[in-house]
């Protein structure tokens, strides 16, 4: 005869058989180890987000030399080196199955690569029962000229976002994305500048590592499609640049690298980053002849930091800056444009001379952070 009792056992161990177990992991980690041993170590759905820059296998044939004879500095490290596209592809394959096993049921793969090998992962990503839901165009502002003058030159990577399934529910933040790109709808190809300057790491005055991808590009990717708190692997970690952000952001990270050069820079770069506090959106379109710059781009490139203060001329208001571009001042919140118009009570507001930064030289307009902007990544 049924009692209550059993009847309570039966529910609870159905309600188990319907929803599967998500483990929990230890994160703010590197892993030592190969990418593949690594991730087998992991428990099953333990992982949010997986960001991947696989080896491109870019089968170099030759070194490559500047116009004035100067050797470029290329990729030819072991790492990235297979013998056939066959051994490649078996890579490939068993790295991608790993990663779908320590997804959790609604967790996101993102992977990025060149036409050398982007093509054979997108297929091999389908085969293993990834639901491909985006391919993102990265144009780079800056891109290395084509020396030989064989071809085009090579502007662009793609990135392809992926679920674990065609059902699941992943994270798509959506109103951030429109607020990070000026109130328009995020598109899928995204003009950020490649590496350079002071955020190239260096070890001994060279490259600490040659495919280093710009903090702007995993500070979009982060906060498009996870929530604080969730936890973020990178299997082919490199010198830390997923860690860092995800520490800015926020986010719990893994790092896997075989490398012990690159785990040392990591370590000591994520050690330096600056945890940011959360929040919200932003706006605006710059005069049509010139490259547009969104407000976002100078937070992605931190040329303005969330939790700095803007302020008007007369400094009547002081507002937040947040970590998705949005102000805030008082209980009233919102885009550069909305904000400003909010707090004068007008239809409209251009946030670009309305609002202003302390400097050394007194206040000055964000606008002339926009226009460094333009003359750094479009010379």
């Amino acid at each position: 005869m049924a009692t209550v009792e059993n009847l309570e056992r039966t529910k609870t161990a159905k309600t188990r058989a319907r929803k599967p177990a998500i483990a929990e992991v230890e994160a703010d980690r590197i892993i030592e180890q190969d990418c593949v041993a690594a991730m087998a170590s992991l428990p099953d759905a333990c992982i949010d987000m997986v960001f991947a820059d696989p080896p491109y296998n870019l089968q170099l044939g030759g070194d490559l030399f500047r116009p004035e004879g100067s050797m470029v500095d290329a990729v030819d490290d072991d790492w990235d080196k297979f013998d056939t596209f066959a051994i490649y592809d078996k890579f490939t394959r068993a790295w991608l199955k790993e990663a779908r096993r320590i997804l959790k049921p609604n967790g996101t793969l993102w992977v990025i690569g060149s036409y050398h090998n982007i093509f054979r992962v997108g297929a091999a990503l389908q085969d293993e029962g990834y639901w491909i839901l985006n391919d993102i165009v990265w144009r780079k502002a800056n891109p290395m000229p084509n020396f030989r003058g064989t071809r085009f030159t090579n502007a662009h990577e793609t990135m392809i976002w992926a679920s674990k399934s065609e059902k699941a529910k992943y994270t798509f933040n959506y109103k951030t994305m429109k607020s990070l790109n000026d109130e328009l709808q995020m598109r899928s190809d995204w003009l950020i500048p490649i590496c350079a300057g002071q955020e190239r790491i260096k070890d001994g005055g060279k490259k600490a590592h040659p495919t280093q991808k710009p903090e702007a590009l995993l500070y979009r990717v982060m906060l498009a499609s996870t929530k604080p708190g969730d936890v973020v692997l990178d299997p082919f970690f490199g010198t830390g640049t997923t860690g860092a952000v995800a520490r800015r952001l926020g986010r719990k990270w893994i790092g896997v690298e075989r490398e012990p050069r690159y785990c040392d820079v990591a370590r000591k770069r994520i050690a330096e980053a600056l945890p940011l506090d959360e929040s919200a959106l932003q706006t605006m379109r710059a005069n049509e002849a010139q490259p547009k710059v969104p407000f976002g781009a100078l937070i992605e490139t931190e040329m303005l930091k969330p939790g700095a203060f803007l302020m008007d001329t007369k400094r009547r208001w002081k507002a937040e800056v947040r970590i998705d571009g949005t102000l805030v001042c008082g209980d009233k919140e919102g885009s550069i444009h909305k904000l400003g118009a909010l707090l004068q009570d007008a239809p409209s507001c251009n946030g670009w001379t309305f609002w202003h930064f302390e400097s050394g030289d007194g206040l000055q307009p964000i606008d002339t952070l926009r226009e460094q902007y333009r003359l750094a990544h479009f010379p």
